[in-house]
């Protein structure tokens, strides 16, 4: 199993450039991956240059570049010229984000997303193969001809050289018809809030050999208690508050992980402007399940279900230096 680094996206106040000695420490330990997010704050994109710029062996990749916040033909400019200035280290994180983000941030309707992604994976890898750029969909037409239309666009192709024509394309998906889209159409898969021992029950089984590039929170101490109470503010974040009731993809998969009554609650405290309620709603064991906390030896123990599932890269995400070191000293 290979090792990432997720830098996640930078908190209020903070400054992405501050991770470069992580992103290096991670590197010099061997880890083949570190992987920078969006939502509405830093983009992901400027902190992987400033990364790429900073290592020399570590690939960078987005986890994720927002669909919604991009052209296709844009988002490929973005991917060839970070692989070209990295030396084909990138690799090409997407997703759709959720209707509120979507809507409310990017200004664009939800729609139909599983179309919608299916249709820009396609015109992203024809742009840069330097294909002539021809696409009449439901989604995208290019050239635009629609009764707005000047008549003056003509179809283009990339004017640059790549330096990969196949810059590996990876999907964030949680859902399980948006995973199975990821096994069809994407070189590999980006699930985060990965509970191992349910692995199986709650996602499509993988095509043989596909990667998946799976996030889990690592926190090395001997207080477990203190480490999991410092991580159900995300946890509680993403299950009560990424998202409308009925819309929210990370409740949807607590639910399905068994956490039925806890999602529930969890959603309704946050939502009624109750998160401090709503954090201490979250189980130790819910924790426990999508993340590795404790001494060395313990997570070493938690390692043994992971080592059972399909992934083929675990994603650390960690601000410790010790916990990137214990991790590397398990796994690599």
């Amino acid at each position: 199993m290979k090792l990432g680094l997720n830098l996640g996206y930078a908190s209020p106040g903070t400054n992405p450039a501050s991770l470069v000695p992580l992103v290096q420490d991670a590197e010099r330990l061997g880890y083949d991956s570190v992987w920078a997010a969006e939502a509405w704050g830093t983009d992901a994109v400027t902190v992987l240059a400033w990364m790429a710029a900073s290592t020399s062996r570590i690939k960078v990749g987005s986890a994720i570049m927002q669909i919604p916040g991009r052209t296709p033909a844009n988002t490929a400019m973005t991917a060839a010229t970070l692989d070209l200035m990295s030396g084909g280290r990138f690799l090409l994180g997407l997703g759709t984000s959720g209707p509120q983000v979507v809507e409310g941030w990017h200004g664009e309707a939800w729609g139909k997303p599983l179309g919608k992604t299916r249709e820009y994976v396609e015109i992203v890898r024809a742009a840069l193969r330097r294909d002539v750029l021809e696409h009449e969909g439901e989604h995208y037409r290019i050239p635009y001809d629609g009764p707005d239309a000047t008549g003056l666009g003509k179809p283009l192709k990339l004017m640059m050289r790549p330096l990969r024509a196949d810059i590996p394309i990876y999907l964030a998906a949680i859902g399980p018809k948006n995973v199975a889209l990821a096994y069809e159409i994407a070189d590999g898969w980006l699930p985060i809030f990965v509970d191992p021992a349910r692995f199986a029950d709650a996602f499509p089984t993988p095509p043989p050999g596909f990667e998946i590039a799976a996030t889990a929170n690592a926190l090395v101490g001997d207080d477990v208690q203190a480490l999991r109470d410092s991580l159900k503010p995300h946890l509680a974040l993403y299950v009560g508050g990424m998202g409308a009731k009925g819309k929210n993809f990370y409740n949807a998969l607590a639910r399905r992980y068994g956490w039925e009554d806890a999602a529930e609650e969890i959603q309704e405290l946050y939502l009624g402007g109750h998160q401090r309620e709503a954090i201490a709603a979250v189980p130790d064991e819910l924790v426990d399940a999508v993340a590795l906390v404790g001494p060395k030896e313990r997570i070493a123990d938690r390692l043994a279900a992971w080592r059972e599932t399909p992934v083929t890269t675990l994603i650390v995400g960690s601000p410790q230096p010790e916990a990137l070191q214990v991790m590397a000293e398990l796994l690599l």
